[in-house]
């Protein structure tokens, strides 16, 4: 009887070898396949990102449009995390005064701001012009678009009236510091602090007395009054005295020496010449230029009476609306009431 047998072969060292031999060889190849694909497929990322920087160097239109997309896209993931930021926090408690402030607004603002300043830009100055409205802007601290529109009016209006402007501005520094809401004890207001009951008709063109507190339209007045005293006057020094209301008393308190002097400071300002903003005030009259040392005050000394040149410590200037002494109320009235009289 014959048994179906498979032959059997012993396991050598040798063959195990052999074994292990093609084993590693098999690896060996797949790993250098391996290898070899990811080294071409980063050659052709490469490549590729090479050729979409080129494409979009070159198309501006398409690059603009990946960065909007991709603001977009952040965007969208700022705003996912600030509402789910605001999920999870709880809110805070609302002060009933803070929220009462934020809804103070004034859409009109503007406006008026407009209104007030037709000519705000210092570009619309010539050179000299804005030397000047930049020192005055310092010297007396003022806004520099506001000082803008005075000083080109300044000048506008000294063509008007042939006035030098430098002269209408020292006007308005001596009389109100360019603070166009300043009043005096007998009425006068505004930039050039005019008397306005007495120059009413002189207000009825831009809508009634209280267009005095509009700052170019106080200053249009002022310099027509300004430009009728120098006539009456005959001089402009004597005309400052009948602006400020001293034509018929022995002393102006300096005033015109005062105005004189602030404009030779404009003047120098004028031409280019260096002059710090806290320069002193200068009495300018026909004996010539001269600074005024600040006087000692009593100690109950009021605004009103307070001299023009007076200084603080730092030495900056008194901010005091009535920056020269003028005569009794009952002279500046007289005065300018004879003036107004046709």
């Amino acid at each position: 009887m014959m048994t179906d047998q498979t032959p059997t072969f012993p396991q050598t060292p040798g063959r195990w070898r052999d074994t292990a031999r093609a084993v590693a060889v098999v690896c060996g190849d797949v790993g250098r396949g391996v290898r070899g694909l990811v080294r071409h497929g980063l050659a052709a990322t490469g490549l590729a990102v090479v050729a979409v920087s080129a494409y979009g160097l070159y198309n501006t239109d398409w690059r603009h449009q990946q960065q909007q997309q991709l603001m977009a896209w952040l965007q969208t993931q700022a705003a996912e995390r600030e509402a789910v930021q605001a999920a999870l926090t709880p809110p805070a408690p609302v002060d009933p005064v803070q929220q009462a402030l934020a809804e103070v607004v004034d859409a009109d603002a503007l406006t008026r701001v407009s209104a007030t300043l037709p000519t705000p830009l210092t570009s619309e100055l010539t050179i000299p012009q804005r030397r000047v409205a930049d020192w005055l802007s310092r010297r007396y601290r003022v806004a520099p678009e506001a000082m803008a529109s005075v000083v080109k009016e300044a000048w506008h209006m000294g063509r008007t009236a042939q006035l030098d402007p430098t002269l209408i501005l020292a006007v308005v520094s001596i009389e109100s510091r360019f603070n166009p809401y300043a009043q005096s004890h007998v009425g006068a207001q505004g930039l050039m602090q005019v008397m306005t009951e007495i120059h009413s008709d002189k207000y009825e063109g831009f809508g009634g007395n209280l267009a005095a507190l509009d700052p170019l339209t106080n200053l249009r007045v002022g310099v027509k009054v300004l430009r009728e005293c120098i006539n009456r006057a005959g001089s402009v020094e004597r005309g400052l005295r009948f602006y400020v209301g001293a034509a018929n008393l022995a002393s102006d308190g300096g005033y015109a020496a005062k105005v004189l002097g602030e404009q030779t400071h404009l003047k120098a300002v004028l031409a280019g010449k260096p002059l710090p903003p806290t320069a002193p005030f200068l009495m300018v009259s026909g004996a010539g230029p001269r600074q005024t040392p600040p006087p000692p005050l009593p100690l109950q000394a009021s605004a009103e009476t307070a001299p023009a040149h007076a200084h603080t410590q730092r030495g900056e200037h008194t901010a005091s609306a009535a920056f020269t002494t003028r005569p009794e109320p009952r002279d500046f009235r007289a005065t300018q009431l004879a003036m107004a009289a046709p």
